[in-house]
């Protein structure tokens, strides 16, 4: 298949881009390249140079393609901001991109006859989940802007996919961290937020100490218990997706992450028998739920997808290339 990846040069849509290569599939990338980076583009991957919030750009790739004789089988959106203690702050930009840009790349497919989409979304639309354990069919009540930009993004796709026979794998991720393990790719950013990368800078010395942030929740520890998959999984899980709406021309909504869930403490103790981890606790972040684990027997079941990475896998491939990019 031929695909499009919206967002190709950041951290999972330059990973995803890598696993559809290594399955036989040809891609494009699309990026505007204010926080990916052009050198995590695959070299057999083609590159142009556009904003989701463009129409113009988005639709003069889909038709040179075309028109090349190659049209597009799917496209897949990567291109959303998704810091949320940014989002509380700058919670206009984040609809303005998210929301926005979504409709603009959807009217851009929509026009242009590509009818099948992957999206990239988050546990953060389940906002503080009454049951520790969260189902697809849940109630969705996000807790900050990022989250409610990726929900009001996922009801915009269902109501253009009965408008204009559009199908489309939405995909909810949990935290999501690791390196490809080539080394060649990673979490490549000066400003990390995610507690896995921000563990490992501090056990390299790039920065002084990991904050915990927030000891008092209601859980047996005090610290926020999360769900954590390895990049390289989550990459494969989006090739199963849109090998799957092409072939069954049926859409889907999933889970990915590992089913287990693992408080910070557990996660830096983990971190701890592999390398040194200056830390101490700090007050809460707003918008953090105290628990957010993943059921993922739907992405088992559909698409025959389970996550073959570990937390140690996680934690050593994350380390490995952060200590790699310090040696450049």
């Amino acid at each position: 298949m031929k695909v499009l990846v919206v967002g190709g040069a950041g951290y999972i849509g330059s990973h995803t881009t890598y696993e559809l290569i290594r399955a036989g599939h040809e891609v494009v990338v699309l990026d505007n390249l204010a926080t990916g980076n052009i050198k995590s583009i695959h070299p057999s991957a083609r590159f142009f140079w556009g904003d989701i919030r463009r129409k113009s750009d988005i639709t003069r790739v889909l038709q040179a393609e075309a028109q090349a004789g190659k049209p597009f089988d799917v496209a897949m959106h990567f291109a959303a901001k998704l810091i949320v203690p940014e989002s509380l702050s700058q919670p206009l930009a984040y609809y303005e991109n998210n929301v926005e840009g979504l409709r603009t790349m959807l009217e851009a497919l929509v026009d242009c006859d590509v009818r099948n989409i992957v999206f990239s979304s988050t546990a953060a639309v389940y906002g503080a989940p009454e049951s520790s354990i969260c189902s697809e069919g849940d109630p969705t009540v996000p807790i900050n802007p990022y989250g409610e930009s990726k929900l009001a993004c996922e009801k915009m796709i269902e109501w253009v996919a009965a408008a204009h026979d559009l199908n489309y794998c939405i995909l909810r991720y949990f935290n999501v961290a690791g390196a490809d393990a080539s080394l060649e790719i990673g979490l490549d950013k000066d400003q990390l937020t995610h507690l896995i990368p921000v563990l490992m800078q501090a056990s390299l010395g790039i920065r002084e100490q990991l904050y915990i942030y927030g000891n008092d929740y209601d859980t047996p520890d005090g610290t926020c218990i999360r769900d954590y998959v390895h990049v390289t999984d989550l990459a494969q899980a989006h090739v199963l997706g849109a090998e799957y709406i092409l072939g069954k021309q049926a859409s889907l909504r999933a889970n990915l992450g590992s089913g287990t869930g693992f408080s910070v403490k557990e996660v830096v103790d983990a971190a701890a028998k592999l390398f040194e981890v200056p830390f101490s606790y700090a007050p809460r972040r707003a918008g953090d739920p105290p628990k957010l684990i993943a059921s993922i027997e739907h992405a088992q079941e559909v698409l025959g997808w389970k996550p073959q990475l570990d937390l140690r896998a996680i934690l050593e491939s994350d380390y490995n290339f952060r200590k790699k990019l310090l040696e450049r």
